[in-house]
């Protein structure tokens, strides 16, 4: 079942109030399938991560998105959290950011709130997706198909609802991650959901 990531670049965008689990578990099998993972965010340091609503560890920032050039990357993970999508999408950079990886055909990888990022970089329309069931109406909102299913895989874009979907996120993840470039979005495309 090991995927080999050897060789692939992946960014993870963040910013302080990110979901810890969902940060640091899809990277450590990012890294385990042989990524090279990135912390991408809006400042230097570290950001703060939280376990629901209380202060968690924190992570080191390994560029900020004025050093960091999306075309260096094969993939980009997103994870939720409430306060980190909210200052995500709030940043122009940030989601312009996230925009090339679409217009590449580049995978990836969105959990939980992270899909507020999606919805304010205008990617999710024809697209059949997952979120935090609170925001569905967002997602729906955005001209997106939204499900409830722990992990759902449209065209390299993988999401997933909460940190209990993790294990189901990261194998998709790495799968998607491992195939590489999609077709550009383009429309309506199908989805794979999985149970």
């Amino acid at each position: 079942m090991a995927q080999n990531l050897s060789g692939k670049k992946v960014a993870i965008l963040a910013a302080d109030g990110f979901e810890e689990v969902e940060l640091t578990k899809p990277r450590a099998a990012l890294d385990e399938a042989g990524a090279r993972t990135t912390v991408v965010s809006l400042k230097s340091g570290k950001i703060q991560g939280m376990n629901h609503a209380d202060k968690g560890d924190t992570v080191p920032v390994d560029l900020t998105l004025n050093e960091a050039k999306p075309e260096d990357f094969d993939a980009l993970m997103i994870p939720g959290g409430l306060m980190n999508p909210d200052s995500l999408r709030s940043a122009e950079e940030a989601l312009e950011f996230v925009r090339h990886f679409f217009r590449e055909g580049k995978p990836v990888a969105a959990i939980c709130h992270a899909a507020w990022v999606l919805i304010d970089a205008g990617v999710l329309r024809g697209r059949t997706v997952t979120s935090w069931p609170a925001i569905k109406t967002d997602v729906r909102n955005a001209g997106a198909n939204w499900v409830d299913q722990e992990v759902v895989v449209d065209n390299g874009l993988v999401t997933s609802r909460k940190p209990d979907d993790i294990p189901a996120f990261n194998k998709k993840m790495v799968e998607e991650f491992c195939e590489g470039r999609h077709a550009p979005t383009s429309g309506t495309a199908s989805a794979e959901l999985e149970t």
